[in-house]
């Protein structure tokens, strides 16, 4: 289990992969069945915090800070939407091939697409799983991060405002799964750039 996990967040962090794609291609790269049990997802996140501090030490920290800008940036556009971040940059393990999930609650669950229309603003909408497991539109752009220079993928989901409800309920560790544009802005602020700060969970 824990070499499924370790090969599975080498894959997360050098080739961008999410957590399920990476735990299946592991299995591939280490000549499993298919049917072998998979590692859960915190298992996998202390692998990629561990393959993080061993190879990536110089660069991740500055990498994760300029998601987070980038996250802000699109949070201040989105604010009437009550955005949220979520996923790799949230939760301190991103890197320059992470993207940002912003997460949006909306009385009207269309008014997000057509701020977007009426900004001019090019995107792909398409369908994924939510965090209660129900159908959810995705709104996905490519937005170039200066100080990467690199274009990142910044996905839109557009919730009902009902949600916002649990959205914040803490995890089994008492971790927040996503956090608000003041809360982003605190983790920007108490980020001085050193590694241990950089990748340490978010509570």
């Amino acid at each position: 289990m824990d070499e499924i996990a370790h090969t599975a967040a080498r894959l997360v962090v050098e080739d961008g992969l999410d957590w399920g794609a990476a735990k299946r291609r592991a299995l591939r790269e280490l000549g499993l069945p298919a049917r072998t049990a998979l590692p859960d997802n915190d298992r996998v996140e202390d692998a990629v915090r561990e393959y993080i501090t061993l190879f990536c030490a110089d660069t991740q920290p500055a990498e994760l800070r300029a998601l987070r800008g980038l996250a802000l940036e699109w949070m201040e556009r989105m604010a009437e939407f009550r955005p949220h971040l979520g996923g790799a940059v949230w939760r301190g393990t991103a890197t320059r091939l992470s993207d940002i999930y912003l997460q949006l609650f909306c009385d009207d669950c269309k008014s997000a697409e057509i701020a977007l229309i009426n900004h001019h603003v090019d995107y792909d909408p398409s369908t994924v799983t939510g965090f209660h497991g129900e159908d959810v539109e995705a709104l996905s752009l490519g937005v170039m991060c200066r100080e990467l220079d690199v274009v990142v993928g910044v996905h839109l989901l557009v919730y009902d405002l009902d949600d916002l409800r649990g959205a914040l309920r803490p995890d089994a560790h008492g971790r927040s799964p996503r956090g608000d544009t003041a809360a982003v802005r605190k983790l920007l602020r108490e980020d001085n750039g050193t590694h241990d700060e950089a990748i340490q969970p978010v509570r």
